[in-house]
């Protein structure tokens, strides 16, 4: 098959723990042709097709441990409408900002032309990462979605100990903890808030975090059987690998295949390929869909191959 990667530079891979690689040294391994470019790329002109201009096919070098040599080599390079491959995969990183936005409607006309695209780029707009997690109210604990102070503050008021965080946030960014004496409670709020002018989002600490923020990755409905438990470290409250956390990889405990079996085969039916759930504890806390990690650390430390799991679930997907 042709894949197409749409993602960030490819010079930019750290390669010994990046995800998309792992996907692209697996399909390599396969014989699947491998193409890559950025959203950048994507060109939309009435009367054609959406292309990818400076789309780079690529050969694997092998050599993806050192920082001195390429990790691949360009074999052809121009322009590539998204319909003549057989699956466009979206491995661009977060933020979900406005060129993000942007990207998936273009994947979404790519579709029209017959392109087969990879998380589906409508339920891409349909599941912000933070959000998602409102359908499910079973899973979640104590939960507060916000502009108000005031709601903010009779939060807090009821549950002592809370966690707040912006709703665009990644890698543990912009997270603050506030425990039952309230300190700088008014002053995080009014920062996260912009003085009301943006939501943020409120939960009761977990204090289950100590023993990791856990990322459950659910490949075509299926739930992967190890998870990456990402603990902090020292004072910090955050596990997030980006903030400083240790990955753990560990069996998925009964409530995490609970929560992952209920959600997988929804989430598939609406052309997530890939998701990666957040779990403290019991409680589900985010549904991760734009570029969900942990594949290498989980192989690294289980020898369970996530990335030969993945590629089954695409050439499958591709093909029907």
């Amino acid at each position: 098959m042709k894949l197409l990667f749409v993602a960030d530079p490819l010079e930019s891979f750290k390669t010994y723990k990046d995800t998309t690689f792992s996907m692209m040294r697996e399909a390599a391994r396969r014989g699947h042709q491998i193409w890559a470019c950025e959203p950048a790329d994507l060109v939309w002109v009435r009367g054609s097709r959406v292309v990818a201009r400076d789309a780079r096919a690529i050969t694997l070098t092998g050599d993806d441990t050192s920082h001195e040599r390429a990790w691949f080599n360009v074999v052809a390079e121009g322009e590539l409408a998204l319909a003549d491959t057989q699956a466009v995969i979206m491995r661009k990183d977060p933020p979900f900002d406005s060129e993000y936005f942007y990207a998936t409607h273009l994947l979404s006309q790519a579709e029209r032309d017959g392109a087969r695209v990879f998380n589906s780029p409508a339920a891409l707009r349909d599941h912000p990462e933070k959000l998602a997690i409102l359908e499910f109210p079973q899973f979640i604990g104590p939960t507060l979605v916000t502009r108000s102070a005031d709601a903010v503050r009779a939060f807090h008021a009821e549950h002592q100990d809370i966690i707040l965080k912006p709703l665009d946030g990644m890698g543990g960014m912009g997270i603050f903890r506030v425990g039952p004496d309230g300190l700088n409670l008014g002053s995080i709020t009014e920062t996260l808030n912009k003085d009301g002018a943006q939501t943020l989002m409120v939960q009761k600490y977990l204090p289950e975090i100590v023993r990791g923020d856990k990322r459950v990755l659910v490949i075509g409905g299926e739930p992967v059987p190890f998870c990456l438990a990402r603990i902090p470290q020292g004072s910090e409250i955050r596990g997030n690998l980006a903030a400083g956390g240790k990955g753990v990889a560990q069996p998925l405990s009964d409530r995490d295949r609970e929560i992952a079996s209920a959600l997988g085969p929804i989430l598939a039916a609406r052309g997530l390929l890939l998701v990666g759930l957040d779990v403290i504890g019991d409680s589900l806390t985010e549904i991760n869909v734009t570029s969900p990690t942990c594949f290498q650390e989980i192989t690294q430390q289980t020898g369970f191959d996530v990335a030969h799991m993945f590629i089954n679930a695409l050439e499958k997907a591709a093909q029907s």
